[in-house]
């Protein structure tokens, strides 16, 4: 990778900056041998997410390309416009291109030397991303942990390196509803939430095949992750109650099946659809989904946590999975200096606010938290309120989602008995054993 090429312009230009307040350091060519350590312990002056001209060293005349997501891509550009004024006197040629944020990684890694400079990607992927070693150290790691609330930068984070800029802390789901049909009283638990909907004839969506939506079986039941093992591949789980755990799974099943016509295993892209149509009422949904639902709602939308669902006569919270999305530099950019003051102020307050308030994202920046833009926002204080319950989506083994979306598709079968308790156990061990890939 060219980290050391990077940080070395930098190191230069902080030699040569004078808006700057340095912490010590050696100025030598050793330096910048170590400059991973030098850019740690040096102050970067960093106002508003711009830098020094100084920082860009030699480069100009510049060629970027920069990935985003399908939804987010006429702001982004908007936003790299903003930037090339903010550094009037550079040249840049950055060409904003739409790529599904899962699949970042997958496309950096066949062939790292043609892929973007800098790109969106969820907090999963940041591992193999590393490892690879084609995604380069964050340059102004200071400027980010000062911005940032303290878990995106952790998640951010591998042996005490931050490789990547946060860009959300939202990356997850909750129950978004008509709340024309569904009240928020209703909207507490998933009986009372699928009772409203089959009272006025309309689905509730899950899509239960999908891995990322239906561990929330499994986590709820007390088969939480918590990483990785010593390997490095293999996942791992938190110790938990397996008879516990087994009545969770077939209490599922059976209000599932109770409620066969009304709960509906979609994809998720069915939701907003169905708001639409009117012919779903409620829904489990994401936050990169927030525009749509509401412009499908209007007056009518409703957020809130996940509901509870009810074991054996107590009420046990819904438990999702929860990630953060980050902006990445490519390690092989022939412009590495730009790519990192890019991806500072693509991951800056100014360009967060914009994502909350026209894609409804939720920001990882402390200050846009605070602004009423966030606190005012049901969707987002739903999401808040859900990440608190919730799995943190790192350090995730590509052997998990598979036999997740496997279980819910068996809890919401017609063929599935929600009674038969050696099956369900079955069914629960055989899906811890294939995440761990030992089946």
């Amino acid at each position: 990778m060219k980290m050391k090429r990077i940080l070395a312009v930098l190191l230069a230009g902080m030699m040569t900056a004078t808006a700057f307040a340095g912490c010590g350091g050696d100025t030598s060519s050793e330096a910048s041998d170590n400059a991973s350590d030098a850019s740690s312990s040096t102050e970067l002056q960093v106002k508003d997410s711009i830098v020094d001209y100084s920082y860009f060293g030699d480069e100009d005349n510049v060629t970027l390309k920069v990935w985003a997501p399908d939804k987010a891509v006429n702001l982004v550009k908007q936003q790299v416009e903003d930037f090339k004024k903010a550094y009037s006197e550079k040249t840049f040629n950055i060409d904003v291109v739409a790529q599904g944020e899962s699949d970042a990684a997958t496309q950096i890694l066949n062939d790292a030397s043609v892929a973007a400079d800098v790109f969106s990607f969820p907090s999963d992927q940041l591992n193999k991303l590393v490892d690879a070693d084609v995604i380069a150290k964050v340059a102004f790691v200071d400027t980010v942990k000062e911005e940032n609330s303290a878990d995106t930068v952790t998640a951010g984070t591998i042996k005490d390196t931050l490789y990547a800029y946060p860009e959300t802390n939202d990356n997850g789901y909750y129950l978004v509803y008509d709340n024309s049909v569904v009240t928020a009283d209703d909207a507490k638990t998933l009986e009372g939430t699928l009772e409203a909907c089959k009272k006025a004839g309309k689905k509730f969506i899950m899509d239960c095949g999908d891995g990322f939506y239906a561990c929330t079986f499994a986590f709820t039941a007390g088969a939480k992750i918590d990483g990785l093992e010593e390997d490095g591949e293999t996942q791992k789980f938190v110790d938990y109650d397996e008879d516990e755990a087994v009545d969770t799974l077939m209490a599922f099943a059976k209000l599932i099946k109770d409620y066969k016509g009304t709960f509906q295993s979609l994809n998720v892209k069915q939701v907003a659809s169905g708001f639409s149509s009117g012919t779903c009422a409620a829904g489990v949904d994401g936050s990169w989904d927030t525009e749509v639902n509401k412009t499908a709602l209007g007056d009518k939308f409703g957020a809130a946590k996940l509901p509870t669902i009810n074991v054996n006569g107590t009420d046990k919270q819904l438990v999702s999975m929860f990630g953060y999305k980050y902006i990445g530099v490519n390690g092989s950019s022939k412009y590495p200096a730009t790519s990192q003051i890019l991806a500072l102020y693509l991951s800056g307050e100014k360009c967060q606010k914009e994502r909350a308030e026209q894609l409804g994202w939720g920001p990882s920046n402390l200050k846009v938290q605070e602004d009423s833009v966030v606190t005012e926002s049901a969707a987002l204080q739903a999401i808040k309120e859900q990440s608190e319950n919730a799995c943190v989506q790192v350090n995730i083994s590509s052997t998990f989602w598979s036999p997740m979306g496997n279980l819910g598709n068996k809890l919401v079968a017609d063929a599935w008995d929600a009674s038969d308790k050696d099956a369900t156990k079955k069914l629960l061990q055989d899906t811890i054993s294939n995440v761990r890939d030992e089946g």
